[in-house]
């Protein structure tokens, strides 16, 4: 696999906008797809991508002027 289907925790964390220590804390936690390699952590982008998709679809807030709002029967 090439290494641009890859991310390491600082590719991810440029690629999200997040900071490197989040990427960790989530990794380890599992709120991120992620797998180890010996003691480093490595994210397929196609994996991160579906996730990103998943995390929108399964939201459970609607927005009206940039402001959440629960939905309704959830």
């Amino acid at each position: 696999m090439p290494e641009e289907n890859m991310f390491t925790v600082q590719e991810l964390a440029t690629y999200l906008r997040m900071k490197p220590v989040t990427i960790y804390k989530h990794a380890k936690a599992g709120k991120l797809p992620a797998f180890k390699v010996g003691a480093n952590w490595r994210f397929k982008k196609s994996t991160i991508d579906r996730w990103i998709a998943d995390q929108e679809t399964n939201d459970k807030n609607e927005y009206h002027n940039g402001h959440a709002i629960a939905k309704r029967g959830t």
